[in-house]
């Protein structure tokens, strides 16, 4: 099997927003709400503020040796584990939940971005070292979200009665017969069966969700000296106890987050608005939030009943039941880590974006952030496709509808078009030379002379599109070629990583997919990469 890998501008698959794209091109009105570029340089900088903090570097090193227990690790990560304890060595971090099997494909590549960053860095940055770090979202509690898989355009969902944080849950009887399911759809190719052993050996009943998701992983990225760290502990939640208290007394990211919002508003559609106290409160079976009345704090359950607290007792004697949500996450994050890169998607980046006066006011590093790598996986039928309608890489990314007219036009219909074309340019021309003699001679008429070439231009436009519309219903196979390319490259018109599982390529190309994928891995580069898979 031969791979290429070819790239394409973000902003030509006009697939991304404003403010990612505004990022990437180093906007001036966006300077303000960050604070280190997405360069070397920028990174040499987050270095320096983060060596200013003082990260409780031996409780991150014990509490990932207990979230390790029973796994064996190779040396790379052993002395990725160990390193942490020295002050010149930095994590590389990403985050996402625990999202059932991986989830969606850019689980995949967001990690093997933060691995490839490393191992440059490592190499650039010879005076320090870095780990890869996925910080794993385990306390989220929305199961929609995180309970189902597409495999090959078939959804695979999660029913299950659990409810609370995710990562608590336990695998049950429905989630392994998911796994039957998934064998079903990849088991015919070469390597199916070796994921199917990898899910069941990871997968176990009664296991949690965040320990299997920690095991299945570590066994797809050990090799590349991955380090996963689930911060759903009471030692972590202490080290993040000053921020807690300050905002159960004085809601400080709220009012930080909407001076931000205010002026970013002035730019851009705000994504995350925050609520007064951005912490959730986690029980056996709940992640409820937490409100304030007269200095009364009180869950607020989502059946709209509602249970007073001791705040103080809770910080005492439960700490771990605090749990940070969208705006105070990464604060969390940052405060546990030694950490100077987040790589995180284009929605990650704009919430990002509103946070840098509340690590500020939390006297927290803010560090650099990067847009996660991504990719379009073409296989061997697609690529056939492809290269039959000779598109482009910017064609590739058309929508459907638009794809089928261009070609239409360009190969097809070339004689037409241009044929239209020069008669409105002709008529133009003509309807000029009048208008100048009308105006002068008859200036009451100018006006109905102007209507006229309006209305001569829009029939030519109109019998443009019936010539089009009428090629369409001869070009059939055509039109079937690009829809069968289009659902299969961009199902339900989203980018493929969004919504495929990283399962049928395991199953087609083995454990080599990952080693592919970080070949052809950008660092600051930041570029959309297109991977074409083809027979030798």
């Amino acid at each position: 099997m031969e791979t290429h890998c070819t790239h394409i501008a973000y902003q030509k698959t006009n697939y991304f927003s404003k403010i990612v794209i505004d990022y990437l091109n180093n906007a001036e009105q966006l300077k303000p709400f960050y604070q280190h570029q997405p360069t070397l340089q920028g990174i040499k900088n987050a270095i320096t503020e983060r060596k200013k903090f003082a990260t409780n570097r031996k409780v991150l090193v014990q509490e990932l040796e207990k979230q390790y227990e029973g796994i064996i690790l190779t040396e790379q990560q052993k002395n990725n584990l160990q390193s942490l304890l020295n002050e010149n060595v930095f994590t590389v971090t990403t985050a996402h939940q625990p999202n059932i099997f991986t989830g969606p494909l850019y689980f995949i590549f967001k990690i093997l971005h933060v691995i490839k960053l490393a191992d440059e860095w490592n190499e650039h940055f010879t005076e320090y070292q870095f780990v890869p770090m996925y910080f794993m979202g385990s306390e989220d509690a929305d199961l929609d979200e995180l309970g189902y898989i597409n495999i090959d355009g078939e959804k695979l969902v999660w029913n299950t009665n659990q409810t609370g944080a995710v990562g608590r849950m336990k695998v049950d009887k429905n989630l392994l017969s998911l796994i039957d399911r998934i064998f079903g759809q990849i088991g015919v190719h070469s390597f199916g069966n070796e994921f199917l052993q990898l899910l069941k050996s990871c997968y176990t009943e009664g296991k949690t969700i965040q320990q299997a998701t920690l095991e299945f992983v570590n066994s797809l990225f050990k090799e590349f000296g991955l380090l996963i760290i689930i911060a759903d502990t009471t030692a972590f939640k202490r080290e993040f106890e000053n921020v807690i208290v300050k905002e159960l007394k004085e809601n400080f990211s709220y009012h930080q987050l909407q001076k931000t919002v205010q002026e970013l508003e002035k730019y851009y559609k705000v994504q995350a608005g925050g609520r007064e106290i951005n912490l959730f409160y986690l029980q056996e079976n709940s992640r409820d939030r937490i409100e304030k009345d007269n200095n009364i704090y009180t869950i607020k359950k989502t059946d709209g009943s509602s249970q007073q607290i001791d705040i103080n007792d809770a910080l005492k004697n439960n700490i771990q039941a605090f749990s940070p949500n969208v705006i105070l996450r990464g604060l969390f994050q940052e405060t546990i880590l030694p950490n100077i890169a987040f790589v995180g998607g284009g929605g990650e980046l704009a919430y990002w974006l509103e946070l840098k006066e509340v690590f500020k006011t939390a006297q927290v590093p803010y560090p650099t952030l990067i847009l996660r790598n991504s990719f379009l996986l073409v296989d061997e039928k697609s690529k056939k496709i492809i290269d039959k309608l000779n598109l482009s890489n910017e064609q590739l990314f058309l929508k459907e509808l638009n794809l089928t007219t261009t070609l239409i036009e360009n190969n097809l219909l070339p004689s037409f078009s241009s044929q239209i074309n020069n008669a409105t340019n002709k008529i133009d021309e003509a309807y000029s030379i009048i208008k100048q003699q009308i105006h002068t001679i008859y200036p009451t008429l100018a006006q109905h002379t102007e209507t006229l070439q309006t209305q001569s231009s829009k029939k030519l436009k109109e019998l443009h599109k019936k010539i089009i519309r009428a090629e369409k219903r001869k070009q059939i196979e055509l039109i079937n070629q690009i829809k069968t390319l289009k659902q299969k490259l961009f199902p339900n018109d989203s980018l493929q990583e969004r919504t495929e599982n990283i399962a049928m390529f395991y199953a087609k190309y083995g454990r080599n997919i990952l080693q592919i994928l970080y070949n052809s891995s950008l660092t600051l580069e930041q570029k959309f990469s297109i991977i074409t898979f083809q027979e030798k």
